[in-house]
């Protein structure tokens, strides 16, 4: 693998993963704007407007792609288990919507990133992997770096138990997606699996909206602040990771991915006005630490 082909590898993974760092920080502001209406934008809203023109977009991608480059048609098998994993990712944007709605921005990435030992939880479980000593250290210093980023020992600190339960119900959320997409039609096209995987989490949107919108939808949100979730939470980070992973491998991808945290955690800082104090960005340090730590012995 050639030194420039890494370096164009880290490069789009790493804008990829600052395209979801902003994500949190885009939601928290359609959350505080009202509209012409007068009320601020809800959840269903918000999480719609991201999925149908995440949708439309990446059906166009996908349209455009198969006339330059015809491929295989998908099987009806590998499409309903696409759309299954899809759901996960669409109950993953649900949580995490939410609980951003009761805690800062700051916490609710940490609170995603716990995805680290869910993972290895999840391969000792299914696939009967005990944890290596070197993953084991990882988890130990990912909870130590939470307790100190979420400010766990501040006796002054309130924080909504909603928030914390919605965040690691998002976390552990988007470790099913990860450890199911790795396996499901790997055949397939990126462009066409991001596209059956957001079908299937847009059921689980539609069902989400269906039950909590108790007020007429407001359609301002697809213009105001529906193109930005969209880019940043659908349309480029997809495409970006999935162009820069095969350059760098899954070691090296992961830790470069990591730059998801600090760059969620800044932009809630610069653009919320949260504040971050000396140990939430040691607890961060500590868990950027421990995510390299875990990946190092993987780097291709």
């Amino acid at each position: 693998m050639g030194g420039n082909n890494i370096l164009k590898g880290v490069l789009l993974v790493g804008l990829g993963a600052t395209s979801y760092g902003c994500l949190a920080t885009i939601v928290k502001l359609a959350y505080h704007d009202t509209g012409v209406t007068g009320k601020p934008f809800t959840p269903a809203e918000v999480i719609s407007s991201q999925f149908i023109l995440g949708i439309l977009a990446v059906w166009t991608i996908m349209c455009f792609q198969s006339r330059r480059k015809p491929s295989l048609p998908v099987g009806r098998r590998d499409v309903s288990r696409l759309m299954l994993v899809g759901t996960s990712t669409g109950l993953t944007s649900i949580f995490y919507y939410m609980a951003v709605k009761f805690i800062p921005v700051s916490i609710g990435i940490v609170l995603l990133m716990q995805t680290v030992w869910m993972g290895v939880l999840l391969e000792w479980i299914l696939e009967k992997r005990p944890p290596s000593g070197r993953k084991i250290l990882a988890v130990l210093l990912v909870l130590f770096g939470t307790a100190l980023a979420t400010k766990l020992f501040d006796s002054t600190q309130e924080l909504d138990w909603r928030g914390l339960v919605l965040g690691l119900m998002a976390a552990a959320s988007f470790t099913t997606t990860m450890f199911a997409a790795n396996r499901v039609a790997t055949g397939t096209s990126a462009v066409k699996r991001s596209f059956y995987m957001l079908l299937g989490g847009g059921v689980m949107v539609l069902i989400f909206a269906l039950a909590t919108q108790n007020q007429a939808f407001n359609y301002d949100i697809f213009y105001k602040w529906g193109i930005l979730l969209a880019l940043f939470g659908t349309i480029i980070p997809p495409l970006l990771l999935n162009a820069g992973f095969p350059h760098t491998g899954i070691g090296l991808g992961s830790i470069v991915s990591a730059l998801e945290l600090p760059v969620s955690v800044f932009a809630a800082y610069m653009l919320l006005n949260e504040p971050v104090g000396g140990l939430q960005w040691t607890g961060i340090g500590i868990i950027l630490g421990a995510i390299v730590m875990m990946n190092l012995s993987k780097r291709n």
